[in-house]
């Protein structure tokens, strides 16, 4: 049993090592092919990087690079997040964050387009599919995730308004460094890069699941073992075309676990009924898996 932990761990670590290498192509990408190029500004940490780069080039004898200016930004994050999250999480991060910034020092910029909109467009869905994949692998790109979780976790709240705040902040800086144009194309990469995050990490987004089957033990069974969910049960239900008895179950999943429930419920009633729909807005507990 011991052998089997070992090689799935190991397995988990190549998985997250390659994914870090995997982002560092995609940040270096749209930062040398997109932003760069576009005169866009990216979201987060990477953004503030860009603009210390753009205003030490102007105002000072020598230039922050924004792939040193990525690495010496989350340094102390790093340090908040040994501390505070996990000591694999805080290494797998430096490994994404060095990766990133070496990929955009070796990675010369490609001009393809200056043409602000497509820069904006395609630097965003780049970027924003490569920060994806890395919190679906449960590594963080750094910046202002690493403070969302250590806050999540200590009040409860998320940083919404901070990243808004921040990002409002990048925009505007755009603004100013290149005329306010840019600055709303930037804000259109952004929204891009939220949404192609969205479209490839599925994890934090919930699902709620009604379940009509004749089998119910079976299937609360099969789904508690597959999955870490609770499941309400309601008895006595009524089938309007047959009349016969029906069990309706209930649980919130979140769409990264869609696999698991359909394999669930294949497995325990291959002739149960489910609807899935997307959960706007979950009170109470609801199990996050932890990082380490």
């Amino acid at each position: 049993m011991d052998d089997v932990q070992k090689v799935l761990r190991r397995h988990q670590y190549i998985a997250k090592a390659s994914t870090a290498f995997m982002y560092g192509i995609m940040v270096s990408i749209a930062m040398n092919f997109f932003w760069t190029p576009g005169n866009i500004y990216s979201s987060g940490f990477t953004g503030l990087a860009q603009l210390i780069n753009t205003l030490s080039s102007r105002y000072l004898p020598f230039t922050i690079s924004a792939s040193w200016g990525l690495l010496l930004f989350n340094i102390p994050l790093l340090v908040l997040a040994w501390k505070q999250i996990g000591h694999q999480f805080a290494l797998f991060t430096l490994l994404t964050v060095f990766l990133a910034s070496f990929m955009i020092k070796a990675l010369h910029p490609v001009y393809l387009t200056h043409d602000p909109m497509i820069c904006a467009i395609f630097g965003g869905v780049v970027n924003g599919f490569g920060t994806g994949l890395s919190l679906k692998n449960e590594i963080s790109t750094g910046g202002l995730d690493i403070l969302g979780i250590v806050i999540r976790r200590k009040t409860g709240k998320s940083i919404g308004n901070i990243n808004i705040m921040f990002n409002v902040f990048i925009v505007s800086a755009a603004g100013f460094a290149y005329g306010w144009p840019f600055a709303f194309y930037s804000a259109i990469g952004i929204v891009v890069n939220a949404k192609a995050i969205d479209f490839a990490y599925t994890r934090q987004q919930r699902m709620q699941v009604l379940i009509v089957t004749n089998r119910p033990k079976r299937v609360v069974d099969s789904i508690q073992n597959h999955m870490r969910r609770g499941v309400t049960i309601i008895h006595g239900a009524e089938g309007a075309y047959r009349h016969d008895v029906k069990t309706i179950l209930f649980t919130t999943i979140s769409r990264y676990e869609m696999a698991e429930l359909e394999e669930a419920i294949d497995e325990s009633d291959p002739k149960a009924f489910a609807s899935v729909t997307e959960a706007d807005t979950i009170l109470g507990h609801f199990y996050e898996h932890k990082l380490k």
